[in-house]
């Protein structure tokens, strides 16, 4: 085989090793952002110890420190308003579980409907971003609806905002996804079509570390 052809052949593999070694950099946080981030964790964690059932921050921050693109998660979500917090610890896989704990919810994430179909389903007026590609971006999941209840009982959340959760595929098939609030003393689960956006909606998140 010629020379020119293995070059050629490895060309395209070096590139898309370059580009994933880019990717990977850009989700890792400078030693400033990794110190800044654990000390607002750990505070929260102190601060809300009804959330995690008793477990330990030592034993969490080990964890973190040792995964460092979900720092980077985290981070994202930290960013964005979404103030994340341990809320449990799976036994079976050791992992421990963060939801965006923020009273409201995240203000840096609303104003987007609910995924790519949806957005590209619009005609005009687009909103800037979708909340299952966002989430993806992130490295983080929607929380289902179970989940959200369980957050609920954590603290009153979402009193005047709503948050986009994850939606059946039988109900996002007919064009609608759900969403969650706290009205009244009471979570209520709504609908509306996909491709809708509201200025005090946003999603919530869960990453487990």
């Amino acid at each position: 085989m010629p020379v020119d052809d293995l070059f050629r052949k490895d060309r395209p593999c070096n590139k898309k090793k370059t580009y994933m070694k880019s990717v990977e950099t850009r989700k890792k946080l400078s030693p400033e952002q990794r110190e800044e981030l654990l000390k607002a964790l750990k505070a929260r964690f102190e601060k809300n110890m009804n959330r995690d059932g008793g477990l330990e921050w030592a034993k969490v921050k080990a964890k973190l420190e040792a995964r460092a693109e979900k720092l980077w998660s985290l981070n994202e979500m930290e960013r964005t308003g979404g103030e994340p917090d341990v809320v449990g610890h799976d036994k079976k896989t050791s992992e421990y579980i963060f939801f965006d704990c923020s009273a409201e919810s995240p203000n840096g994430r609303r104003s987007v409907c609910y995924d790519r179909e949806a957005l590209d389903s619009r005609k005009e007026h687009k909103p800037k971003n979708n909340a299952i590609d966002m989430a993806a971006a992130m490295g983080i999941e929607l929380l289902t609806e179970e989940q959200y209840r369980e957050l609920q009982k954590l603290g009153d959340f979402d009193t005047k905002t709503s948050s986009w959760v994850k939606t059946p595929s039988d109900i996002r098939r007919l064009g609608g996804a759900l969403y969650c609030d706290r009205r009244y003393g009471r979570v209520f689960v709504g609908h509306n079509g996909a491709q809708s956006y509201y200025s005090a909606r946003a999603f919530r998140g869960s990453l487990r570390v």
